[in-house]
């Protein structure tokens, strides 16, 4: 006998549990995937308050369910089903290269992590090169603030910015910015760290910060010429705390050396920050000696 075969069409009525054996998915989930307007049901009866889907949300359900496999919070998912074809897939490919990046930066931490737990420090610090560099006396621009570890990619990005910005109106930027940090940054303690932005006319530095950085409490300043001993990082490396790493093994040479440190550390931000993959080369971490 021949068998038959029903063919649901995309406007036939489901119930909640019919739906979900069909999508894959608990009742749960997608009474949860309503309530954030991922999933909404075709139809709720308003006597019982059941809930009807069409046979046509079935590859939604599934899809929001495949995004949920790649760990995607669902606020993100929203935006990825609620977008169109070239552009949700934008939005996937964006999410992904975060993930990327800080499974990149997270791998850096355990290989730290395990050579202060066996010891074995030197182990990690072996596989940061380090060099030094003699750099001319620079007239910078810079911002202070007293800031968190959670808070200083963010405020890094801006104060750069904007510093950047100023100056076009100071002759240009005359070297790689840099930020330098006057006391530890970390989870418990807030600095003050600086971002600086080296310009070639130092009157006319001194003129806009008197004009329009008080705000800010901009200021011109003079970095004394000196000796630099530095590694250079990649840009998942230079996440907090992974980055504690880098500043390790250059303290560990210069010691090794019998160098003194001289001034206060810092980060020089040489490449283009947005257009960097988690592997390419971004930041100089670096220590002042003599």
């Amino acid at each position: 006998m021949t068998d038959r075969v029903k063919v649901v069409r995309d406007d036939t009525l489901l119930t909640i549990g019919a739906f979900a054996a069909r999508a894959r998915l608990s009742a749960k989930a997608l009474r949860l995937y309503d309530r954030l307007g991922l999933l909404a049901p075709a139809h709720v009866d308003e006597a019982t308050g059941y809930r009807y889907y069409r046979a046509g949300q079935v590859e939604r359900a599934r899809l929001v369910a495949l995004l949920r496999r790649l760990d995607m919070p669902l606020a993100r998912i929203a935006e990825v089903v609620h977008a169109d074809g070239d552009r949700a897939a934008g939005l996937l490919d964006a999410y992904w290269a975060g993930v990327e990046a800080r499974v990149a930066g997270q791998r850096t931490l355990a290989e730290y992590l395990r050579g202060r737990l066996t010891g074995r420090d030197s182990d990690v610090y072996g596989k940061f090169v380090v060099e030094t560099v003699d750099v001319p006396e620079q007239v910078v621009l810079s911002e202070s603030r007293h800031v968190l570890a959670d808070e200083l990619p963010t405020w890094i990005g801006a104060s750069l910015g904007r510093l950047e910005e100023a100056a076009r109106d100071c002759g240009g930027v005359t070297a790689a910015p840099f930020v330098v940090y006057h006391a530890d940054v970390s989870a418990e303690s807030d600095g003050p760290a600086e971002s600086c932005v080296p310009v070639a006319d130092a009157a006319a530095a001194r003129a806009w910060s008197e004009e329009r950085g008080r705000a800010r409490q901009t200021r011109v300043r003079v970095e004394p010429a000196g000796r630099l001993a530095y590694t250079r990082i990649t840009k998942a490396q230079v996440a907090f705390p992974q980055i504690l790493a880098a500043f390790g093994a250059v303290e560990e040479w210069i010691a090794a050396r019998g160098l003194t440190v001289t001034g206060p550390c810092r980060e020089v931000y040489f490449a283009d920050w947005e257009a960097a993959g988690p592997q390419d080369p971004v930041c100089d971490v670096a220590f002042p000696v003599r």
